[in-house]
């Protein structure tokens, strides 16, 4: 049973299938051959001649090699294996072949398609008939006197005229047998001949590395915009409920807080989507998606905790600090305040020192945050949580460092950003050189 499976289940006769399309393609080229064998003087016994027709099979296979070379062949030759053939996906190569070495490769599994298909689909066509009226020899008289008529003597034996059901139908088992071996054949080569090669496997690499990228950045984004406003809206909503009934003039700011928070975080969260409806580029105005250090006065006056700003130099000029670089300060600033909310001894009244420096000689913007320790452990965690952890991001993918932990009695923040995006892109070029 598994004999007959392997011959007549359905993955043979899809692969079946898939060399009668093969010969199908060879039929133009086959046609083409013919033409050349007619004109060096074999167009008289070309359809009875079997070499003559093998000269124009081998004339059809160069012509179908050059035509492999195209890019858009490996695609349709990938679909068809992949659903015809049984070979498994993720072996065989996507998109068009864009290098010599995939488009030698895919010249090659298109030739053999084909030269297995012709020969295939010509015994499909020729064999089966023949099979039939050798299966029919002993039942029909007239059949046997019009086939047996010329031929030899021991051919009209009652033996063999008793054997022929069976050689007729070894030679249709002989038919498939052989189309099995074939797709066998071309399922075996697929995944070398169609398979990616080392730049596919780069290039599916580079964009596998840039769609995590992608949510990485997002992830970042929802952590530092809504993370910190959900701090701030809890923190805020607990301390106006413990004094409810005793100052209503403090809950009464506290809604006003809570209010401003989320509107902005809306406002945040809408740009966030920005990054996913245009793949993260400027918007009309040509300024990157979310706010900038010239946002910075509505965050700290409702992050929930009293901070302590200062300033040197004018980081909120976007002719001095990129705005690229000013939205990540304001991200870095806006993680910093939801540590201090979250890890500041839990009083909402805990100072936070924030100090944003213009450094015109070290052509870098440097942010120092600082809070008590509050409930932080004595030691830092390597990396942080994942918003110290989207902090150092941040800072690297910029060209910058960033670093947390505790000094001197209070939890210390520190980011180094370049100024422009000039000193960004001198600095990824010199980390490129260095790869």
């Amino acid at each position: 049973m598994r004999f007959l499976a392997a011959l007549f289940g359905r993955r043979a006769r899809l692969r079946w299938l898939h060399l009668i399309i093969g010969g199908a393609l060879l039929m133009p080229y086959f046609l083409v051959g013919t033409v050349l064998v007619g004109m060096a003087g074999g167009g008289e016994q070309l359809f009875s001649s079997l070499p003559a027709q093998f000269v124009a099979f081998g004339l059809a296979l160069p012509m179908a090699a050059v035509t492999g070379f195209f890019a858009l062949v490996r695609p349709l030759s990938v679909a068809a294996a992949r659903a015809l053939c049984g070979v498994p996906p993720a072996v065989l190569a996507d998109g068009p072949a864009r290098t010599r070495q995939a488009r030698v490769r895919t010249a090659g599994w298109y030739t053999l398609h084909l030269a297995l298909g012709g020969i295939i689909s010509g015994a499909t066509l020729a064999l089966p008939p023949f099979a039939v009226a050798v299966i029919a020899l002993p039942f029909f008289a007239g059949l046997r006197e019009t086939w047996l008529l010329d031929g030899p003597e021991a051919l009209r034996e009652p033996w063999v005229l008793a054997l022929a059901p069976f050689a007729g139908l070894a030679m249709l088992l002989a038919l498939a047998l052989a189309a099995a071996v074939a797709g066998e054949v071309l399922a075996r080569r697929a995944p070398v001949l169609l398979g990616p090669t080392p730049e596919d496997r780069l290039a599916a690499a580079e964009r596998r590395a840039a769609d995590l990228a992608v949510r990485n950045r997002l992830a970042r984004e929802l952590h530092d915009s809504v993370g910190h406003a959900l701090s701030a809206v809890t923190l805020q909503a607990g301390a106006a409920r413990r004094v409810l009934d005793r100052d209503p003039d403090f809950v009464r700011e506290a809604l006003t807080a809570i209010e401003e928070t989320t509107r902005r975080t809306v406002g945040e969260l809408d740009s966030v989507l920005g990054l996913l409806r245009q793949d993260g580029e400027p918007d009309e105005e040509g300024a990157p998606y979310g706010p900038g250090l010239d946002a910075l006065g509505g965050l700290l006056a409702h992050c929930g905790v009293p901070v302590a700003y200062e300033r040197e130099g004018d980081p909120e000029d976007p002719g001095v600090v990129d705005p690229v670089v000013a939205r990540e300060a304001y991200r870095i600033v806006q993680e910093g305040l939801s540590n201090a909310l979250r890890h500041g001894g839990g009083d909402a009244a805990s100072p936070v020192r924030l100090l944003i420096e213009v450094r015109e000689r070290e052509r870098e913007l440097m942010i120092v945050m600082e809070n008590p320790l509050g409930e932080r452990p004595a030691v830092a965690r390597p990396g942080g949580g994942r918003g110290l952890r989207g902090v150092a991001e941040r800072a690297v993918l910029l060209g910058g460092r960033a670093e947390a932990g505790p000094y001197d009695g209070v939890w210390r923040l520190t980011a180094r950003l370049p100024l422009t995006t000039a000193e960004v892109t001198g600095t990824a070029g010199r980390a490129e050189g260095r790869r």
